[in-house]
């Protein structure tokens, strides 16, 4: 149990003791403020100056992206639209596999690209390509539902492309 004296207010001030310490006073006119120069530094870095060569150098990698994904796409289509009695076909699924292969390593790295829709479909694709050729050889042909998901996937990548997506 708590004693009484404890739990009422005392009535005497506390005692403050003051320090016999004194600090020298500056004036802060006279000196740039920290936050002043962080504001005006920013202000410097992020210029369109600063930030010009960075957009240039990422629409040059856009176009590059784009340029390479509608040749994978069309190499895809041309290689899964071939008659199954082609003798070409065996070549044609090996120049897609390497194809497919350098462009994989090439844009799985790049973290912007790995949100977009038309690198998911095309990602896709290739997968559903590759896995049906290495399980079941070079010249058999596609199943029809998995030949129209692909048709579809690249449809939708293109569309996908045109909007920068």
């Amino acid at each position: 149990m708590a004693s009484p004296t404890l739990i009422t207010p005392t009535t005497t001030k506390p005692n403050i003791i003051k320090s016999k310490l004194t600090l020298p006073t500056t004036t802060t006119t006279s000196q740039p403020r920290r936050r002043h120069f962080l504001s005006l530094a920013a202000a410097g870095i992020l210029s369109p100056s600063f930030l010009l060569p960075a957009t240039l150098a990422r629409a040059a990698e856009n176009e590059e992206y784009v340029k390479d994904a509608e040749e994978v796409i069309s190499k895809i289509r041309n290689t899964i639209n071939m008659d199954k009695t082609d003798p070409n076909v065996p070549a044609a699924v090996a120049e897609l596999r390497e194809a497919s292969n350098s462009w994989v390593a090439k844009y799985r790295k790049e973290k912007d690209l790995l949100g977009r829709a038309s690198f998911r479909d095309i990602y896709s694709a290739l997968n559903a390509v590759s896995g049906h050729y290495i399980s079941f050889g070079p010249t058999a042909p596609l199943p029809a539902k998995r030949k129209a998901r692909i048709l579809q996937e690249m449809e939708t990548a293109e569309k996908a492309l045109v909007r920068g997506r």
